[in-house]
């Protein structure tokens, strides 16, 4: 999908206050002419466990007949992993053996189940901001034979990659204290006014984002870095159909640090979609 492309316009996400927090309602459609078209409504309520809810509907472009309905947080949780994964393919050096993950929610475990996948992963460092949290995900890890342990500190450390999956306003990740060939993978903050990294990082990395349009309207680790500053637009060295297409190389030294900032796009939503009813389809015609 990222290398063929689909018509997308960026999500709608309209927001009002629930007591102290901020909850919001993104609608995300895309489309491909004469095959489908599909929408994803996503409820995001920070003050409340889980914190997204979502649901997906994928329906005939030509006809407009609905298909098929789908769990939508499922869906998210994985695309959003694969196109982690798939960014990381091209960005992390392929010897990467140590995995810390920042949050403790769904798409947490959905990643790392993802790099456990792809990559020679001996060890998980699991950090929230909430022991209780972090440690139930850390033993539903283990208990699914993953080499997970919890962590007190957001501090990488000796990680070669870290993936971030919060919904943090502050910055957790500076320069500083990420090492030299460390891949970073900035998948919560989806709203301008959230951020997971400070502008120093994003200026010292080679920085690919999801898509450039939703990144820079949207990525609050990049919106404000801008701001700031610390960064022009300009310092995006590519997007991920510019590594499916081959016009940017990806990692180039085994020293760099490479960043991948994703707010989500809909054509994620929709090649999930796809692939999850021509899958079903094609199962229930064989019975």
């Amino acid at each position: 999908m990222f290398r063929d492309g689909c018509e997308a316009p960026l999500r709608h996400a309209h927001g009002w206050a629930e007591g102290e927090e901020r909850n919001t309602l993104l609608l995300m459609p895309a489309w491909q002419a004469g095959r489908y078209t599909g929408v994803k409504i996503v409820h995001v309520a920070p003050g409340h466990v889980p914190a997204v809810h979502a649901a997906y509907l994928l329906s005939d472009a030509v006809t407009g007949v609905p298909l098929a309905l789908l769990d939508g947080g499922a869906l998210t949780d994985r695309r959003t992993a694969a196109a982690s994964l798939l960014a990381a393919r091209h960005l992390a050096r392929p010897d990467s053996r140590r995995l810390m993950l920042l949050g403790s929610g769904k798409v947490a475990h959905a990643l790392a189940e993802a790099y456990r996948a792809a990559f020679p992963i001996e060890e998980i460092a699991v950090w929230s901001r909430d022991p209780r949290n972090v440690e139930r995900l850390a033993s539903r890890l283990r208990a699914e034979g993953h080499p997970a342990m919890a962590v007190d500190d957001p501090d990488p450390g000796e990680a070669d990659i870290v993936s971030a999956a919060t919904l943090s306003r502050t910055p957790l990740l500076r320069a500083g204290s990420v090492r030299p060939g460390t891949h970073v993978d900035l998948v919560g903050a989806f709203r301008p006014d959230m951020r997971e990294s400070a502008g120093d990082l994003l200026a010292a990395a080679t920085l690919v984002v999801d898509t450039r349009a939703g990144a820079l309207a949207e990525a609050g680790d990049i919106v404000q870095a801008v701001a700031e500053g610390a960064i022009g637009p300009e310092h995006v060295a590519a997007d991920l159909a510019d590594l499916c297409r081959g016009t940017h190389p990806g990692r180039r030294n085994a020293a760099e640090i490479t960043v991948f900032k994703s707010v989500g796009w809909a054509g994620e939503d929709l090649a999930a979609a796809i692939l999850a009813y021509e899958d079903a389809v094609s199962g229930a015609a064989r019975e």
